[in-house]
């Protein structure tokens, strides 16, 4: 009995000399490469305090582990994301096919059909519901930030206006005479535009209807077809083309102005040729199968598409439940927003520079200078344009009309080639080129000269685009044909979707910065020379020749010009 209490209490005096030795020896630890390592206990003052030092180092590494695994669980979880969502679309694929083939044992001739309208589906262009990738970014606030560093910005932009405006004349100056200028004889718009929609939504929607009625019965449907063209074509030329541009002219309407009546003629065009491109194969397929049922489109269809913020026409598009005109408010001040903004990028930043710049003679070392000072505000005007347009309007719109697919754009920011930018600057141009431009182009030539298709659409958009600039501004300049048709197209051939890396997105910024420099500054130049040195009545041959290569003025009125 006594022998066992003493191997108790040995037991329990071990035991207890155990717990005290493990409080001296320092404890180990595998970190996140599987290595050992030692780590002491913190020491434990008389008074039971911990060591502040030593907890705050604990802490300092924990966070920095924490950081490491929630870095390396985002690229998984990426990862498995895009293997999920790349296997459910080929699986979806397959299905498509092969499970309604045997389970319904289709025949021959089933199985062709099936496969004509899969490859006409997998053709046409897919709506679906989906938000603007802003949008979802913005819910981030790291990205978030950022926006919120250039509102920062106008607000100083705006104070520092007011502070040296209150400095020089003693007063506050909010006189935004630019804008009103820029804007000048907006009624004049209104009222041509309204003439424009309305013939827009009348004309060709009769025409198709009517052409439609007759070409199913009549006996000279070719006859008729002909006839239907030649009046849309007609129209096209007078109406949408002549009748905006000669308004535009005839009455100097300044910047802004043109710009709306010009950009609108350009939407609209585009938007008749999708009614009618869309709509003209479903008539002749119900003349060819002989059903007595016409497939033209509803006048509320026709109405709704030539507002919805897209240029592909579809009889339906997803629409979402509800309108949120809160969303709407918001992009709609964020328009005005970006309008302001604007117009203190050109105060500030452009017209000082330019109304000196243009009073100098044109020589190499003006020019770098020039563009290399007109980086920013090029690049600012860029984004502001994209973020007003691109962003704000078309999502206000599409918010007004339910419209549930708002891919207006992609991350071109992350555009590592600039046969990628071209394709996610701007989605809904780049779907009517692709679908209207390319595509026709292909299907017309079998499919045998792709380079000449891809030069066709750079054709077309360089010369749209230029066809813009020339009316707006009242002079010819082809700067921006040039950067399109020599560096455009040479960018795309050599900064294809093969050049992968940080390294070439850089080499894209590059490019796109030093490309906005050089619009904004010989635009800007070309703008001040045909107001400092007027011709009263130009010949031919001084409409083509840029003003700005000649124009010297050395006189005080010239100084005073606007």
């Amino acid at each position: 009995m006594a022998v066992r209490v003493g191997m108790v209490n040995e037991g329990a005096g071990g035991t207890r000399s155990r717990k005290a030795s493990r409080k001296n020896v320092p404890s180990s630890e595998r970190d996140d490469t599987g290595t050992e390592r030692t780590t002491e206990e913190p020491s434990c003052p008389n008074n039971g305090t911990v060591e502040v030092e030593h907890i705050i180092s604990r802490k300092l590494e924990l966070k920095k582990k924490a950081e490491h695994l929630k870095a390396n669980l985002m690229r998984q979880f990426d990862a498995q994301v895009n293997e999920f969502i790349d296997g459910l679309i080929e699986e979806s694929v397959s299905l498509s096919s092969s499970h309604v083939n045997t389970v319904f044992q289709l025949s021959d001739k089933e199985k062709s059909k099936l496969r004509h309208t899969q490859q006409s589906q997998g053709q046409s262009k897919q709506f679906v519901i989906r938000r603007s990738l802003l949008d979802d970014l913005f819910e981030v606030n790291h990205i978030r930030t950022i926006y919120h560093m250039f509102i920062a910005l106008l607000l100083l932009c705006i104070f520092s206006t007011l502070i040296v405006d209150f400095i020089d004349q003693g007063r506050l100056v909010l006189e935004f005479d630019l804008l009103v200028y820029a804007f000048g004889q907006f009624p004049l718009v209104v009222v041509t535009w309204m003439v424009m929609f309305l013939s827009v939504l009348v004309i060709p929607f009769v025409l198709l209807n009517g052409w439609a009625s007759v070409y199913t019965t009549s006996n000279h449907g070719t006859l008729w077809t002909v006839l239907a063209g030649s009046l849309l074509l007609l129209y096209q030329g007078l109406c949408l083309g002549f009748l905006p541009t000669y308004v535009v002219l005839k009455n100097s309407l300044p910047p802004a102005s043109c710009f709306i009546l010009i950009l609108e003629q350009v939407r609209l065009t585009m938007k008749t040729h999708s009614f009618i491109r869309e709509n003209v194969p479903k008539v002749l397929s119900s003349a060819r199968t002989k059903t007595n049922s016409v497939a033209v489109p509803q006048l509320n269809q026709y109405i709704y598409f030539l507002f919805a913020p897209t240029l592909i026409y579809r009889d339906n598009y997803p629409r979402n439940p509800c309108i949120r005109w809160g969303y709407v408010a918001t992009k709609f001040l964020q328009v005005l927003g970006c309008l302001f903004y604007a117009y203190y990028v050109f105060v500030r930043l452009c017209i000082p520079q330019f109304h000196n710049i243009s009073l100098q003679l044109f020589d190499l070392r003006v020019m770098v200078l020039c563009v290399f000072n007109s980086i920013l505000p090029g690049v600012l005007v860029l984004l502001l344009a994209f973020f007003a347009f691109l962003h704000c309007w078309l999502n206000a719109f599409a918010e007004m009309l339910r419209f549930g697919d708002r891919m207006f754009y992609k991350d071109w920011w992350n555009s590592t080639s600039f046969a990628n930018y071209y394709r996610t600057w701007n989605v809904v141009v780049h779907d009517w080129l692709y679908y209207y431009i390319y595509r026709d182009f292909m299907l017309m030539t079998q499919k045998r000269f792709r380079a000449v298709a891809m030069l066709f659409v750079f054709t077309v958009s360089a010369v749209v685009h230029e066809y813009v600039l020339a009316i707006c501004f009242g002079f010819f300049y082809p700067v921006l044909f040039s950067l399109f048709m020599c560096f455009g197209m040479v960018f795309n051939f050599v900064l294809h979707d093969k050049r992968k890396g940080p390294l070439w997105n850089v080499i894209m910024w590059t490019s796109l910065f030093l490309g906005q420099g050089v619009l904004i500054c010989l635009y800007s130049q070309e703008w001040y020379a045909q107001r400092y040195c007027p011709i009263k009545e130009p010949s031919f041959m001084d409409l083509l020749k840029p003003r700005s290569w000649t124009c010297y003025p050395q006189s005080d009125a010239a100084v005073g010009a606007h």
